[in-house]
């Protein structure tokens, strides 16, 4: 089992999961985070950090989806290990709880730390 992120973050990356996570594996992206799967220890300490539940397990209904994502953007987005409030986006409660939000999903890199 892995953990994933999923596009409840979108819009929101909100950054206070990747602080808990001992083994820094979350990947920034534009507008979204990414972990790698290979690097998560399965720990679970980030799941609760997200006050959107964007993180879940890979074993949960749907989550298989976005293995592959993460695992692609991992690879492409540079590693983020601080969270900057700089970089939450200003209008990111809006976006709490809006469905169906890849359409506005971003393959740019995040900054990185």
């Amino acid at each position: 089992m892995t953990y994933i992120i999923n596009d409840k973050c979108i819009k929101c990356k909100l950054m206070d999961c990747m602080e808990v996570c001992p083994v820094d594996c979350f990947y920034e992206g534009d507008n979204m985070l990414a972990i790698n799967p290979d690097e998560c220890i399965d720990c679970g300490v980030c799941e609760p950090e997200c006050p959107v539940d964007a993180i879940e397990p890979d074993t949960n209904n749907g989550a298989s989806d976005w293995i592959d994502h993460n695992t692609k953007y991992s690879e492409l987005w540079p590693r983020i290990t601080k969270k900057r409030e700089e970089d939450v986006p200003a209008d990111q409660e809006k976006w709490r709880g809006v469905e169906n939000k890849f359409q506005h999903f971003s393959e740019k890199p995040g900054k990185g730390s």
